[in-house]
């Protein structure tokens, strides 16, 4: 009894040995083919500005410092305004004298008009009237502009921020004495970023406005951006060119702060002008001495009913979303196994099943 049990057993074990391997599989077909290119860039503030005063003068107060936040229109410095007060009151005065002047010479211009018809007043000296107060409105026309001269140059006693922003770099204190064009504050827009990055010149006419980049921070943290503009113009010896991004909305909160000069990275996919063949990452296997193969079937079966498998050398190209290009070895239409292919031998049958997705 126990001799003809052990027998069953065997004839039980050596059955589920003959059962054929299950293996997933694909079809190969025609398909546009995506050439990844890592690119590196830095995060930018799309409005940056260095900040002087229009007047020289003495400083007199400093409303911000660094790391500040500043409104646009806020009042960042004041310089003394003293001698130019008065200054602007001396032209002030000046207008007040031209237009007496101008009043007195139009007065003495009709009085002698009006002697003119009885002929009381010679016309020689009516006419020089006349351009008395012609060069008297002349004066009082000066003197205004005068005027508003020093009122200009008073009002630049201080420096208003142009745009709202953060105060990055303080260039001066209380007491000095500054001049036009020594740059006092730089004032950086953290609202409003963008990402440049430095792309190789032979890459630029595939780009298109709108593409869409996949953005990943020092910090691990990814972000989508949007092809904003590509500036056609190579400035370095390495003959790239600038790509600017755009973030996509808001930065979810889990991000940390952006702050310009900060790097990132991204990979740029595009899209090769001819398809091509390619297969799942899976279903290529690579040998130490270098051959890289698929496991071919002979059909694609009804789950059912076993096929024959073979393995085929190819050659590859591209990787890009878990799928690599095969440049040779394969044609459209054939059935490529993707899970399962790791322990196949030459001449075995096994069932297939299309792949999961």
């Amino acid at each position: 009894m126990f001799s003809l049990t052990f027998v069953a057993s065997l004839a039980g074990i050596g059955h589920a040995e003959a059962q054929p391997l299950t293996v997933e599989a694909v079809r190969v077909e025609q398909q546009a083919l995506i050439e990844e290119v890592p690119i590196t860039g830095t995060v930018t503030p799309l409005k940056q500005a260095l900040l002087s005063t229009e007047v020289e003068g003495l400083v007199q107060e400093i409303r911000t410092d660094v790391g500040r936040e500043v409104g646009k229109g806020d009042v960042l410095l004041i310089l003394d305004p003293e001698l130019n007060a008065i200054s602007r009151d001396v032209a002030l005065a000046e207008v007040a004298r031209a237009r007496e002047a101008l009043a007195d010479s139009r007065r003495r211009f009709r009085e002698a008009q009006a002697l003119i018809a009885d002929q009381h007043i010679a016309e020689s000296e009516v006419e020089t009237l006349a351009s008395e107060v012609r060069v008297r409105d002349a004066q009082l026309q000066a003197a205004e502009v005068e005027a508003e001269r020093q009122a200009a140059l008073l009002r630049r006693h201080k420096i208003v921020a142009p745009f709202s922003g953060i105060i990055s770099q303080r260039h001066v204190d209380l007491g000095e004495w500054v001049e036009p064009g020594i740059n006092l504050f730089e004032l950086v827009d953290t609202g409003d970023l963008r990402m440049d990055f430095r792309v190789p010149q032979r890459y630029y006419a595939r780009i298109q406005p709108q593409d869409a980049l996949t953005v990943k921070l020092d910090t691990g943290h990814l972000l989508q951006t949007t092809v904003e503009s590509k500036v056609p113009l190579s400035r370095d010896a390495g003959r790239t060119f600038l790509l600017r991004t755009q973030l996509n909305g808001k930065p979810p909160g889990k991000l940390p702060a952006l702050i310009p000069g900060m790097s990132a990275s991204a990979v740029m996919q595009l899209k090769r002008p001819e398809p091509g063949i390619a297969v799942p990452r899976d279903a290529v296997l690579r040998y130490p001495d270098g051959r890289i193969t698929v496991w071919v079937a002979d059909t694609d079966g009804d789950r059912k009913t076993p096929v024959g498998v073979r393995e085929q050398v190819v050659r590859t190209g591209l990787s890009f979303n878990g799928l690599i290009e095969i440049t040779s070895g394969l044609k459209a239409g054939q059935i490529v196994i993707t899970r399962g292919n790791e322990s196949l031998q030459p001449g075995q049958t096994v069932l297939v099943k299309p792949a999961r997705r």
